[in-house]
């Protein structure tokens, strides 16, 4: 085992902190990590593919799992695969494709494991559709703080408090994942183009039940009788035979149905000069992606790769400059579409230059006690650290979101006010008390952990 001293940050490459890191290439290691991490505890770490500080662990230790990535069993007739917890999302989507089969909440970023997308309970395009990660988790094994190992599955405490709880109930070393059958690897998708806010919260609410995957990139710059425009593009697999005529597809693609190409398409980023200040480049790049999509195209087909980066855009790419940059994503329930609308209303008036501003309708929650999604609505945007004011910005934010009932999401955040937590979550009493009972001397924390006093 590979240990070593190494400086931490989420993918926003803010508030970075110092950890010794260990490099576990077994369950035994990781346990014997665990049991002597020292007063500053341990917390376990993917691929850092997060925007917050869920995976830092400031003086303490930290598990990279990275080198537990095998592949134990894929079942090709049923769909479950048992894997260990530090296999990338990615690779495994690798080999489920050609096999006819996807990973839940199939998304273009690299930077996942497996143990990061249940500890997250991380949600996709297709939330709406098919809900967060752990709703297709079968079973975990769990190293908890005594140096055990438990089997662990739904509808038990330990199952909710750990799906979305932040590595912080254990080390989840290894899954079995209930995945989709496909039939092929096209999308038939819609594009559209919506006048305002009220404009797209109409057709997401009248449409959305339609499609698998749906996702809106809102311009947050549109201000007046525009505030809130966007291109909402959604997504449906297309049928593995393509008899239907609108679904012809070229012969290469007839022949290897299910080929998997992830390649990425060319950031509309690159089209803006650099000079430009923020401000005026994100208005830019705004008016560029809104007046270069149609206004209405349906049945185009592309490559799930091609689909989820014309949703996600830039969003992996790293931030430039010292400063890092900040995710922001928010939920507020139906009913609550005037909280949204406000909010939408500041931010365009601010003039936020976020270079990323995607907005989605949410379907049923899971049972998480800290799972993010809720019936609703989801609004995430990036924003550069060190805008001036920001801040205060935020924490004002914050507070119409708890106002309205909503929350933030744990797994991005690196700046919420812990006063909020309680009314964004209500279930934290409940976890907060498992967790005493679970790890009385503290061996789980991170620096969000001691930040909002879970």
């Amino acid at each position: 085992m590979s240990v070593d001293t190494v400086s931490l940050t989420g993918w926003g490459r803010t508030a970075p902190t110092t950890a010794l890191r260990f490099r576990p290439r077994t369950y035994e290691e990781a346990a014997a990590t665990v049991r002597g991490c020292g007063p500053r505890g341990s917390i376990a770490r993917g691929l850092g593919g997060s925007h917050g500080d869920a995976a830092q662990n400031a003086g303490g230790s930290v598990l990279d799992m990275t080198a537990l990535d095998r592949i134990r069993t894929v079942d090709a007739t049923t769909g479950l695969v048992v894997c260990d917890a530090g296999v990338g999302l990615h690779r495994l989507a690798e080999v489920l494709r050609p096999l006819g089969w996807s990973v839940p909440t199939p998304s273009p970023n690299r930077y996942v494991t497996v143990g990061g997308a249940i500890g997250a309970d991380a949600h996709g395009h297709d939330q709406h559709h098919s809900g967060s990660f752990s709703r297709h988790v079968q079973e975990l094994e769990l190293l908890t703080a005594d140096g055990e190992i438990h089997t662990v599955r739904p509808g038990t405490v330990l199952f909710h408090a750990t799906a979305g709880g932040l590595g912080l109930t254990g080390v989840i070393l290894s899954a079995t994942l209930r995945c989709h059958r496909v039939t092929g690897s096209w999308l038939s998708v819609d594009t559209e183009r919506t006048v305002d806010l009220d404009d797209l919260l109409d057709r997401l609410s009248a449409g959305d039940h339609r499609y698998r995957y749906s996702a809106a990139r809102i311009d947050l710059l549109a201000r007046g009788r525009a505030t809130g425009r966007a291109v909402l593009t959604r997504g449906e697999p297309v049928p593995g035979d393509g008899r239907a005529p609108r679904y012809a597809r070229p012969a290469r693609a007839r022949r290897t149905p299910f080929a998997f190409r992830p390649g990425r398409l060319p950031s509309l980023a690159a089209l803006v000069p650099r000079s430009l200040p923020g401000g005026a480049c994100a208005a830019l790049l705004g008016e560029l992606r809104y007046r270069g999509a149609p206004g209405y195209r349906p049945g185009e087909l592309q490559r799930p790769a091609a689909f989820f980066r014309l949703l996600d855009g830039p969003v992996r790419d790293r931030p430039r400059g010292r400063a890092g940059s900040v995710r922001y994503q928010f939920a507020v329930g139906f009913g609550q579409e005037e909280a949204l609308r406000r909010i939408v209303r500041r931010i365009s008036r601010r003039r936020c230059p976020s270079s990323y501003a995607v907005l989605k309708r949410f379907g049923a929650s899971d049972p998480g006690w800290l799972s993010f999604p809720l019936p609703g609505w989801t609004l995430a945007l990036d924003l550069p650290a060190g805008l001036p004011g920001l801040a205060r910005f935020l924490d004002s934010l914050d507070e119409e979101v708890a106002a309205a009932g909503g929350r933030v999401c744990l797994a991005k955040d690196s700046r919420l006010r812990p006063e909020l937590l309680a009314a964004m979550y209500p279930k934290l009493d409940e976890f907060r008390s498992l967790r005493a009972e679970l790890d009385p001397y503290g061996a789980f924390r991170s620096d969000l952990s001691r930040r909002l006093s879970l």
